[in-house]
């Protein structure tokens, strides 16, 4: 039985909720619990509930890779079937890689690599691809960001007619510098939140401050866009989305931007990319889509591709996630 399954209105209301905005206050779970009408002691149950059956992976700080100087990209290995499991294994050691997954393509590993400031990202992509069973591969960093941000809905059911809704802004993608403080900051909010009365009292501890002063900081760093939200990410399987459809668009170059920021529109969409081409690789727009069912993906598809007249697109299934995580920084 899906996790998803078990789950009532209040529940699923909550996840909606709490996977966009989880309140930057003392008492989070009491605000969370008088908004849906039910005891603080009720909303930590349910929290933790849903942490126990893994539909909840964690409640902490999601940070722009890109502006705490990170660089970052995403690589597409061709790798001999037989030889699959042992590069995935050997790959998933790397610390900076997040995700990491098999899809229905000649590349047949796809994941994602973040390196520190000052570090060599071609280093370590030459002893990856050095693995026994690596065939070819392609590096395709972010060239523009259009849009990012996971968001399930777990009330509603697939929409009929997807529509471009959500309002898409310009993301600065210039780094920002860090001082040995901040990396500290960044340390402490990237951690698992507990789910107790008042969880944020330990972190301010371990910084030295108060949790007022904490606050203002996260709310610092989401105003110049270091944090994109202090959120619960979800287990998209466990929440029922098990269709997760990298969808590629080859565009004219003249049409990028409008094609990437209608694209972005869509809410089933939570990432969407431009990226360079190779002349075994045409595809120059990526958009990461997550459907209940691979029909729903597919027809989100075929909806995306009439509002923006492109014809020419290819679904990435991923048929095994190998990885999946978030990168700790600074750590």
């Amino acid at each position: 039985m899906q996790a998803n399954q078990q789950l009532d209105e209040i529940d699923k209301k909550l996840l909606n909720e709490i996977q966009w905005v989880f309140p930057l206050v003392g008492r989070p779970y009491l605000e969370i619990a008088e908004k849906h009408g039910i005891s603080e002691q009720d909303a930590m149950r349910r929290v933790k509930a849903l942490k126990k059956i893994g539909l909840i992976r964690q409640i902490n700080a999601i940070f722009d890779t890109r502006r705490l100087g990170y660089k970052s990209a995403l690589v597409a290995f061709s790798v001999k079937p037989d030889k699959l499991d042992q590069v995935a294994d050997r790959i998933n050691e790397h610390p900076g890689v997040s995700h990491n997954y098999e899809r229905n393509h000649e590349y047949n590993m796809w994941f994602t690599l973040a390196v520190p400031p000052g570090s060599d990202m071609k280093q370590d992509l030459d002893s990856m691809a050095a693995l026994d069973g690596v065939i070819k591969y392609r590096v395709l960093p972010t060239l523009k960001l259009y849009k990012i941000g996971v968001r399930l809905d777990m009330v509603n059911e697939d929409a009929e007619k997807p529509e471009p809704t959500d309002e898409v802004k310009e993301l600065n993608p210039e780094k920002v510098h860090l001082t040995e403080r901040d990396k500290e900051f960044v340390r402490e909010l990237q951690k698992d939140l507990a789910v107790v009365e008042e969880p944020f009292k330990e972190l301010a501890d371990n910084l030295g401050i108060t949790t007022e002063e904490l606050f203002a900081k996260a709310k610092e760093y989401e105003g110049i866009g270091i944090m994109r939200r202090f959120a619960a990410i979800l287990r998209h399987r466990d929440a029922g989305f098990v269709a997760n459809g990298m969808v590629v668009w080859h565009v004219p170059e003249d049409r990028i931007d409008d094609v990437g920021f209608k694209l972005a529109a869509f809410p089933q969409v939570s990432h969407c990319y431009r990226r360079p081409v190779y002349p075994d690789w045409r595809f120059n727009l990526f958009s990461m889509v997550h459907a209940r069912t691979l029909q729903a993906a597919e027809k989100l598809a075929v909806e995306m591709s009439e509002t923006i007249s492109v014809k020419d697109y290819q679904i990435l299934f991923s048929s095994r996630e190998f990885k999946k995580e978030r990168v700790k920084y600074f750590v």
